[in-house]
């Protein structure tokens, strides 16, 4: 029965196939076989139609394939390290900053370790909504508005591999607290940096000057290749002189990270390279007391604004620099508050300019020993040359130019010229008067170049000032008259528009003191590595020979007489033998004059060249000359004899 239905079957399939594909040639045949056709095919696209869509599948496929190749072949390299940056993490080592030293090695400054909390852009969420969740999370834990924190973000809309410090100076306890939260948080780190404090911070003020956080426009020229976002870097003094010693070099290291952001391991790391020290010209001992005297004399004469300069003349190294009023260094180390930063701004004798260095202010007559060294050296004069001294010089019968005497000193000679401060010598010196030829402009402008005036001294101190020295193309550029002989007699007793800085003039007096060379100034005695290795600092010389050493000697022993019955006799008290120039110079006439001295000791073999400038203080000869007194005495008399009794 099986096999005869399936015969059956068989032979009905037969029997329609047979119908179907009929082989039938007639258009009956054809209309019929068609319409069976389509009821199981149907047809929806013409021949053309099919031939577009076969071009267009091509035409992708052709693109599909270039962009494959784009990206795997040359791009590949590219798209690669960008994968690999997105599970590492490169994080900058701050390398600890350079100590400061004074010349016996004690520390000036130490590196307290802080903390500061930190976001990383790149890891917040590009979502808007969902980024602006993690600011505020992180935002809860730092006890912060978000919207300082989204204000940091928005200064630096390009900077996305680089952490930016959103909350600094965190004590220690809030930063380990943090450092577990941060582990939840998304962008939030807690990093450890060196911040400086200053042991000495009104002393050193001005010389070694502050650290602050780097400003943008610092970035800018610096580079962030060098320099980051959250970078402390030298704003002033030595901080920004030696900035790049002192600084060192950063490490860094490569981190992996997982997918939520959290480090798995360090995969490379390159150790910083901590920043050399400094160690100084100066003793503390000595830059401390010779403050500490000042400010008591100041006080005793009622004076505001002083500044006192002590170099050393066999090399030029700085034994003391003192500028007051001054200021406490760690104000800024911290971070100083706009109020705090608005008081020394605005107080009138303004304690942040270091006017032993910036401070530009008529010689007054301690300029007459380089005026006198130069005549001689000219031949203008001898030691034995006299002129009269009546009170003055009248000139054409209408200008008078006057001595401090009205009375006159009589016959003088160059050794009573400079004791006695006597200007009529100098104005016939320095511009002549009837038959007598003296330097002349061109002179005078020579010579105190030589000496050094007018140009900055090379101090390793940052904003050093120039002074003036004018001379008739300068008066005729910048006040638009012509030079009279009158400038000219003004130039020679260190009045009119000769500007110098109390830094020039003890290092002026250097020349009196070592036999003609005019040295560098330097604060920094040696450099030292992490290792122990000491680069020393030789001294420069930038001028020598210049004047002969018979009338450096003239000079000298005119300068002698300052102190033994001139200007000066208090010095003469002292058990050392000190010689120098007394200096009184008018700036406003409406105001006191400034007072100065400028001297060295002892007089056969000089060790200290010494400055003293009292700003509106009167007479030099009744203010400066006590202050370089009492620094003197105590100089010689206590710190002396302290290091001979303790070998040094």
């Amino acid at each position: 029965m099986r096999e005869l239905f399936i015969n059956r079957q068989y032979k009905k399939a037969r029997d329609i196939g047979e119908d179907f594909f009929s082989l039938d040639n007639s258009d009956a045949g054809r209309t019929k076989g068609y319409q069976e056709n389509d009821k199981f095919l149907g047809k929806f696209l013409s021949e053309k139609q099919i031939n577009y869509f076969l071009v267009f599948i091509l035409v992708g496929f052709f693109v599909l394939f270039v962009r494959i190749f784009y990206l795997q072949a040359i791009k590949g390299d590219y798209y690669s390290k960008l994968a690999e940056i997105n599970r590492t993490r490169e994080n900058p080592l701050i390398a600890s900053r350079g100590l400061i030293y004074d010349k016996n090695n004690k520390p000036l400054v130490k590196n307290i370790p802080i903390f500061d909390a930190l976001i990383l852009p790149k890891d917040l969420s590009l979502a808007q909504d969902k980024r602006d969740e993690e600011i505020k999370a992180i935002a809860q834990v730092l006890q912060v508005d978000p919207l300082s924190i989204s204000a940091i973000l928005d200064k630096h809309p390009k900077n996305f591999k680089y952490q930016l410090a959103i909350k600094e100076n965190l004590d220690y306890e809030q930063a380990l607290s943090l450092m577990i939260k941060a582990k939840q948080l998304t962008g939030l780190y807690i990093q450890t940096r060196d911040q400086r404090q200053y042991l000495y911070p009104y002393e050193f003020s001005h010389l070694i000057g502050y650290e602050g956080k780097i400003t943008e426009a610092e970035l800018a020229q610096k580079g962030q290749q060098e320099y980051l976002f959250n970078d402390y870097i030298g704003k002033s003094g030595l901080e920004l002189s030696y900035e790049p010693i002192l600084r060192g070099e950063y490490g860094k290291e490569s981190i992996e990270i997982d997918v939520t952001g959290q480090e798995k391991k360090v995969l490379y790391r390159e150790e910083p390279i901590s920043g050399q020290s400094l160690i100084l010209t100066i003793d503390e001992q000595v830059q401390k007391a010779v403050r500490d005297i000042l400010l008591k004399d100041l006080k005793r004469f009622n004076k505001k604004r002083a500044s006192i300069v002590m170099l050393n003349p066999q090399n030029g190294e700085v034994i003391s620099l003192v500028s007051f009023p001054d200021y406490d260094e760690n104000q800024f180390a911290l971070g100083i508050s706009v109020s705090d930063y608005q008081l020394l701004v605005d107080n009138p004798n303004n304690p942040l300019f270091e006017r032993a260095v910036k401070g530009e202010f008529p010689s007054g007559s301690t300029i007459k020993p380089v005026i006198a060294a130069g005549a001689l050296e000219d031949k203008v004069i001898t030691d034995k040359t006299t002129f009269l001294s009546t009170g003055g010089l009248t000139l054409y019968d209408r200008w008078f130019f006057p001595d401090w005497s009205a009375t006159g000193h009589g016959l003088t000679n160059v050794y009573k010229a400079i004791a006695w401060s006597v200007n009529t010598f100098f104005y016939e010196v320095g511009g002549g008067y009837e038959d007598f030829k003296g330097l002349g402009v061109e002179g005078l402008d020579k010579y105190f170049k030589m000496f050094g005036l007018g140009q900055k001294t090379g101090i390793d101190l940052p904003g050093e000032a120039n002074g003036l020295v004018p001379d008739p193309d300068w008066k005729k550029k910048i006040k638009g008259v012509d030079w009279y002989i009158g400038d000219t007699y003004h130039l020679a007793i260190g009045q009119g528009d000769l500007l110098v800085t109390p830094l020039q003039v003890a290092n002026y007096m250097n020349v009196f003191g070592n036999g003609g060379k005019l040295y560098q100034p330097h604060l920094v005695k040696e450099i030292v590595d992490n290792n122990g290795n000491k680069q020393t600092i030789e001294p420069k010389i930038i001028r020598e020979n210049f004047i002969s050493p018979k009338n450096l000697d003239i000079v000298k022993r005119a300068m002698r007489q300052t102190v033994t019955s001139g200007s000066a006799p208090l010095l003469n008290q002292l058990n050392v033998a000190v010689y120098g120039k007394t200096g009184t110079a008018q700036w406003k006439t409406d105001a006191l004059s400034h007072a100065w001295f400028a001297g060295l000791a002892p007089y056969d073999n000089p060790e200290v060249a010494i400055v003293v400038l009292v700003e509106e203080g009167g007479e030099g000869s009744t203010v400066s000359v006590p202050i370089a007194y009492d620094v003197l005495n105590w100089y010689f008399n206590t710190y002396k004899k302290q290091q001979i009794a303790n070998g040094l």
